[in-house]
């Protein structure tokens, strides 16, 4: 049963603004919190990723510039146990680990490690206890990274472990919270969940009519959201893998969707120009973000009832690259 008050939730959604902040040259593709919710990240097609540890101050000199790839930053994952530590996977095949603690912003930031992968990465994410991250690419391979190493210098690729190359399209991935399941969403509308490290498949959930593009979690353990271009988003029981609900609010694919830190609320963004806001307990529409362009990426932060969103603006003469942040919580800290 809820504990949110909803009328009074819409109401404060009704009256809350929207900021803005200046960001990138080019479009945004990712966005996330760090684990304290005291930093927001994002990464661009111009190549860069940048960290904001003040969303009050809005301008893009005041956040941090990571520069080191030489390809779209498609994504970008931070360490759920370090809130200084953070992970970029991009184009130019590619995974950067940065530790902020060690950026000098007179300059670009340094990172802790680059591992060379074997394709362009569009997926990644980092396992509950930290030790891996799992970057997928546009050939359909998923590698496995020791976060702690394996090699030396000159011996990036033994930091990758393990790799699994599909048969069919990978899409976003994800362990669960425990670390003992992987998740990969296909693009034959399927989830495959394999045990995790030993990477035996569990099953291949039908899930959608349609091509599956993302996964996310209930922070409170009891479902997982997954969202297709069938533009349906389903809930599940974690347990017994059934369907409790469907979403179906939106006309277009889902791009991508976010489950609240209180399990309370979902949000999902498409190639509609809305983001819609609904109650995971009921489905019913909390609140609706009007956008001007489809959406790439959403965050709800880790504490707070305060999303952050990325749209594919373009202006008459190139991609605004900025992102936004909408919300009832305070937003310094």
């Amino acid at each position: 049963m809820s504990s949110l008050n909803y009328p009074r939730l819409k109401a404060q959604f009704a009256a809350a603004q929207t900021k803005e902040l200046k960001a990138h040259k080019q479009k945004v593709l990712t966005v996330g919190w760090s684990c304290d919710g005291k930093k927001l990240g994002s990464g661009s097609a111009d190549q860069t990723a940048r960290v904001w540890t003040n969303v009050e101050r809005t301008s893009a000199k005041d956040a941090l510039e990571l520069k080191s790839h030489t390809g779209d930053v498609d994504q970008l994952c931070w360490d759920p146990t370090h809130p200084e530590r953070l992970a970029t996977a991009s184009l130019d095949s590619s995974i950067i680990m940065w530790d902020l603690r060690a950026a000098d912003k007179t300059k670009s930031a340094p990172f802790i490690r680059k591992v060379q992968t074997t394709g362009e990465n569009i997926n990644l994410c980092w396992s509950p206890d930290g030790r891996n991250i799992a970057v997928g690419d546009k050939d359909d391979v998923v590698a496995f990274i020791d976060t702690r190493g394996g090699g030396d210098a000159r011996s990036e690729k033994k930091y990758i472990w393990h790799s699994i190359k599909s048969e069919v399209e990978i899409n976003e991935i994800c362990w669960n919270y425990a670390g003992d399941l992987f998740y990969m969403t296909t693009g034959q509308g399927t989830l495959r969940i394999l045990e995790f490290p030993g990477f035996k498949p569990v099953t291949d959930l039908v899930a959608h009519t349609a091509n599956l593009y993302c996964i996310d979690f209930d922070p409170k353990g009891k479902y997982f959201a997954t969202g297709s271009a069938d533009a349906l988003i389903c809930l599940w029981d974690i347990e017994d893998l059934t369907c409790l609900r469907t979403f179906g609010t939106l006309e277009w694919p889902v791009r991508t969707l976010s489950i609240s830190y209180d399990g309370e609320l979902i949000a999902s963004g498409s190639e509609d120009r809305v983001i819609d806001i609904a109650a995971i307990e009921t489905g019913e529409r909390i609140h609706t973000i009007q956008c001007s362009a489809a959406t790439n990426s959403i965050a709800w932060h880790p504490s707070k009832h305060l999303l952050a969103y990325a749209n594919d603006d373009v202006s008459a003469t190139r991609s605004e690259g900025n992102l936004r942040l909408f919300g009832t919580g305070d937003l310094r800290s």
